[in-house]
């Protein structure tokens, strides 16, 4: 019966990896770069008026 136990402790554990491995590559909603590659543009403007002001 230990034998038993010892031969469920690993295939349980792999089981457990592959449903963890299978949620951490799931498709994830994009929620899409627009508001960071616009706050990116008014950075560099900014940057750009800063340095030719002078």
């Amino acid at each position: 019966m230990a034998a038993l136990a010892w031969l469920l402790i690993p295939l349980l554990a792999g089981i457990g990896a592959g449903l963890w491995g299978s949620w951490a590559s799931r498709n994830r909603k994009a929620a899409g770069d627009g508001s960071e590659l616009a706050g990116y543009a008014r950075f560099r403007e900014a940057m750009e008026r800063s340095h030719s002001g002078g």
